[in-house]
């Protein structure tokens, strides 16, 4: 799960059909490592995770057996091979998508990583307004016009000016027709471009830095100087009342109250995943569900934790380990540990030694000690994948 907002249906098409040669070596850039995985993995990743279905890869001819070893594990992806051109290769995925008939598709550059989920719904959102919509970011540079001569011709107003990203969302139908019409030379810059040519209105959203395109071989030296490990903390407290459920890591614990929450309340959970978000500097729990969003009532944190872990995995950074201390003078921890570490290490994608679970009261002081409530501390490490 990846939003506390359900996303439309939509369809994806990644273009890595490219020979990357800018980036120099012999492997295309989009099969190189980056952040600890084939440089194409973390945006389908990140697609597939928001809901993408069908997602179409679109490969060189000779390009299929790389890119199946690049994204070993994934499912739900269709490789097709693409043409001389990036308008050609994306025509070959349009026409692949075809047959399902899906409402909306996502297009995007294998090239472009790191894909936040906040994009894609963004994109989504627009669809119900236009044909069209595109990520883009404000110029911050002042522009030059450059004459045939090499002097500076004019300036440019940077006002008016947009640095385009992907992807690039469009109503599947609309897009589609105006690739099929489309009459001259295959060398679009983008897709937009294709749909006004097409009388289509494409609309402008709020792109994000973090979608910046891996072009030179510094890129790679660059992002790879990211920090070996990552730790995060946090901590949780919710009261205790009659006639609610007792949740802790996951497991319900038979006891005379409960925790009172928007969720299940698991209180150990929120406190492992505000840590997890915390490591890899993405918000906390309440940002990614909000408890005035009436679809988590009751929710299993368990989704919480797991949404949390793989938002990690996409940063490049794997769950080393989980340190929780739950503190509360009942009930009493010891005979429920072994289910609890169990539990969490399931969710989190660990060995159940890699997390420990502690308990401790604060001898009858406070409101944990009066048995109001209970409260947990989260440590985790994160390690680059």
């Amino acid at each position: 799960m990846a939003s506390s907002t359900p996303l439309p249906p939509f369809a994806a098409i990644v273009v890595a059909a490219g020979k990357g040669l800018r980036v120099g070596g012999q492997v295309p850039k989009q099969f190189r490592r980056w952040r600890g995985k084939p440089l194409i993995g973390h945006s389908v990743e990140a697609l597939l995770a928001a809901g993408a279905a069908p997602l179409v890869v679109v490969i060189a001819p000779d390009g299929q057996a790389e890119a199946e070893a690049a994204l070993a594990g994934l499912a739900g992806i269709r490789f097709v091979p693409g043409g001389a051109t990036r308008q050609d290769s994306v025509r070959a995925g349009l026409e692949a998508l075809a047959p399902d008939g899906p409402a909306h598709v996502l297009i995007h550059d294998a090239a472009r990583p790191d894909l936040p989920h906040a994009v894609i719904a963004r994109l989504l959102a627009a669809l119900a307004e236009r044909p069209g919509a595109i990520p883009v970011l404000p110029v911050v540079d002042s522009l030059a016009v450059a004459g045939a001569d090499g002097a500076m011709a004019g300036k440019a107003e940077r006002e008016t000016l947009r640095r385009v990203q992907t992807p690039q969302a469009f109503r599947f139908g609309a897009i589609l027709a105006a690739h099929r019409a489309w009459a001259g030379p295959t060398d679009a810059g983008d897709d937009a471009q294709v749909l006004v040519a097409s009388s289509g209105s494409v609309a402008l959203v709020d792109g994000d830095e973090r979608l910046r395109k891996i072009t030179f071989a510094e890129d790679f030296v660059e992002t790879s100087a990211a920090p070996a490990f990552r730790v995060g903390q946090g901590f949780d407290v919710h009261r205790l009342e009659a006639g609610e459920e007792l949740w802790l890591c996951g497991v319900r614990i038979p006891h005379d109250k409960g925790l009172a929450g928007h969720s299940d309340a698991d209180v150990a959970l929120h406190a492992i995943t505000d840590a997890v978000l915390g490591a890899i500097g993405d918000g906390d729990i309440g940002t990614h569900f909000p408890p005035s969003d009436p679809q988590w009532r009751g929710a299993r944190s368990g989704r919480f934790l797991e949404h949390a872990v793989g938002l990690a995995r996409t940063a490049g950074y794997a769950l080393a380990n989980i340190d929780l201390t739950l503190i509360c003078e009942a009930p009493k921890i010891g005979p429920h540990r072994p289910a609890m570490r169990a539990e969490v290490a399931r969710l989190a994608g660990l060995s159940e030694n890699a997390v420990s679970i502690k308990a401790t009261t604060t001898e009858r002081l406070g409101f944990t000690g009066r048995g109001e409530g209970i409260a947990a501390q989260a440590i985790v490490a994160l390690t680059l994948a």
